[in-house]
């Protein structure tokens, strides 16, 4: 099983590199936002303490995801790997993610961080309010207020998982295809690396 985790900030194409990966790879695709909908709208015990916080405005605390996560872990043992998209979030998360799979005897192969200047970021999320009807898309303010948040919240992630040696930084600026095929072969070098160890220990 190989585990990755697709970073970058808003408007880095991490949405659409996602889909293609899971195409080609055959890996399960764990985005938060999906699982709290699934567990909403399926009302378990998980999703109706999930929805009291968000009807109230709040974040849902982390042990929640993570609750979320567990169970997708285990409903998936089959699986090639699965990707990580929007999570961890922070590193009090990356943290709880760790733990979590290495109780499943598993871990994260690799954190690939789309760079992205911000300007390209800024006229991207411009560009996709034309289409995307979102009213916060259109906002420059608001497009600079995420990126900041990106950066004092999320950012630290990837230096959790730089001491790790775990963290691959590639260019995401450039055609889908291109930028496709630098993650394809970031993926399949730690994938063989991967294997190599395995078969090693």
């Amino acid at each position: 099983m190989f585990n990755l985790i697709l970073f970058g900030p808003p408007g880095s194409g991490k949405g659409t590199q996602s889909e293609k990966l899971i195409e080609k790879y055959g890996f399960k695709h764990l985005s938060t936002g999906d699982l709290l909908r699934s567990e909403i709208a399926n009302k378990t015990p998980l999703g109706i303490e999930a929805k009291n916080f968000m009807d109230k405005g709040q974040l849902v605390p982390d042990e929640v995801v993570i609750g979320m996560i567990s169970s997708a872990l285990d409903a998936n043992k089959d699986v090639n790997g699965f990707l990580f998209d929007g999570f961890p979030r922070t590193t009090a998360q990356a943290e709880a993610l760790d733990k979590l799979l290495s109780l499943n005897k598993t871990a994260i192969g690799a954190l690939i961080a789309l760079q992205v200047p911000d300007d390209e970021l800024i006229s991207r999320m411009l560009h996709r309010a034309k289409t995307s009807g979102r009213s916060d898309d259109a906002d420059e303010n608001i497009q600079r207020k995420r990126l900041d948040v990106y950066r004092n919240e999320t950012l630290p992630v990837a230096g959790y998982y730089r001491e790790f040696n775990k963290v691959v930084d590639i260019q995401g600026v450039g055609t889908i295809n291109e930028i496709f095929e630098k993650l394809c072969s970031v993926i399949d070098k730690k994938m063989a690396a991967q294997r190599e160890e395995e078969n090693a220990g």
